[in-house]
């Protein structure tokens, strides 16, 4: 195995782009890219451009008639009338929409390839993460599902366990769809509570279908939630989930729209917890996956302040560069926001928190604590499933 990882990108990415206004602004991958470049760490991994996922790719998770209507709406996006999802407010229509969609979803699925076949430890595609598309249509800015189509080529290429674990402020709602039904795949999504936030779903008793029970865990945290429950929340379920579960390949999605600055949700986490986040995961890939990490983006709305940062640390950290929280943002990059978005970039790598939770082994259940009785809500759902003690 090659002792780089891999960083999935291709300028074309960008062409994402549900058009001016819309909050899933193509930008935010510009500028993390850049961000990258500034901190030298695209001298750290090995930049790869995969190909675009082809029809037989797609069909792996998306149906043959979705697909096709994605490829006409590209070709004329005034055909769309909102079928499918295709040209609704959160999914525009717009021009090469397939070939940007299918671009994206290459990026990842090469990422599995590379992490699979041992020609990277680590592989990351921040354009990634887009998982609510469904296998029959778009949702939530999302076309095609690339975080279950990474999975889905991974089960094609004979892995017998993958675990999926979604960070994302919203539910992983279209992955675990994809994989309802399949005990091969663990999914585990820590999002706002569907009460208060898209796409409703992610229930602590969505655990599964006949023959998965306990394959799906869905942690649903009170709005407001910041950094102590959100990364209490994550330790309370997922290293003894993986622990029984064994993954051979661990698949994360890493939207930073948990933040408190992110303009359309209602979690309160920092920067700081979100990279201490991505320490845990790259830890439980090396103690439960022998190391084998295909690291995805996701959402994120803050396109400018957070999201670049974020998945910056995302990056060193797969790249066993670690970019230090203190680290004084490049000024030429800080130019490059404000050019492209006529913001002030931020000057620090660091919301300035230090990030501690406390252990649920050690501190107990409070039941009088909204956030207690989330996490044991999921406990009591999907645990016995594994023979584990809720």
């Amino acid at each position: 195995m090659s002792g780089r990882a891999q960083l999935m990108w291709d300028e074309a990415v960008t062409g994402y782009d549900f058009g001016p206004g819309h909050p899933m602004d193509p930008v935010r991958l510009a500028l993390t890219m850049r961000l990258v470049e500034a901190f030298g760490l695209d001298r750290a991994v090995d930049v790869v451009a995969a190909k675009s996922a082809g029809v037989s790719t797609l069909r792996l998770v998306h149906r043959s008639d979705y697909i096709e209507a994605v490829r006409r709406v590209s070709a004329d996006p005034k055909t769309a009338d909102g079928s499918y999802g295709l040209g609704t407010e959160d999914d525009p229509a717009f021009a090469g929409m397939h070939e940007a969609s299918a671009l994206i979803a290459g990026q990842s699925v090469g990422a599995a390839e590379a992490v699979w076949r041992g020609e990277a430890p680590h592989a990351v595609n921040f354009a990634g993460g887009l998982h609510h598309a469904m296998p029959g249509s778009a949702a939530g800015f999302c076309i095609y599902n690339d975080a279950a189509l990474a999975i889905a080529r991974l089960l094609e290429l004979g892995v017998e366990r993958v675990a999926y674990l979604d960070v994302d402020v919203h539910h992983g709602d279209g992955v675990q769809a994809a994989f309802w039904d399949d005990p091969r795949v663990l999914t585990v999504s820590v999002h706002e509570h569907p009460r208060t936030l898209f796409p409703q779903t992610g229930w602590p008793e969505e655990t599964g279908g006949p023959g998965a029970e306990g394959s799906a865990v869905n942690v649903a945290l009170p709005a407001g939630t910041g950094d102590e429950g959100w990364l209490r929340a994550f330790h309370a379920v997922v290293p003894e989930l993986l622990a029984a579960f064994r993954p051979q390949v661990l698949v994360t999605q890493h939207g930073a729209d948990t933040h408190f600055e992110d303009p359309l949700a209602h979690l309160a986490v920092s920067l700081d917890a979100q990279r201490a986040m991505a320490e845990s995961v790259h830890g439980l890939a090396h103690e439960y996956a022998e190391g084998r990490w295909v690291a995805l983006g996701g959402g994120g709305y803050a396109i400018a302040d957070v999201v670049p940062r974020s998945w910056t640390h995302l990056v060193g950290i797969a790249a066993e560069r670690p970019v230090e929280p203190e680290s004084l943002v490049p000024e030429d990059w800080r130019h490059q926001v404000y050019a492209s978005t006529r913001q002030m970039g931020p000057g620090r790598m660091t919301d300035g928190r230090r990030p501690v939770w406390r252990d649920w082994e050690d501190s107990g259940y409070d039941p009088a604590d909204r956030l207690d009785q989330a996490i044991r809500a999921t406990r009591m759902a999907v645990f016995p499933a594994h023979g584990l003690m809720p």
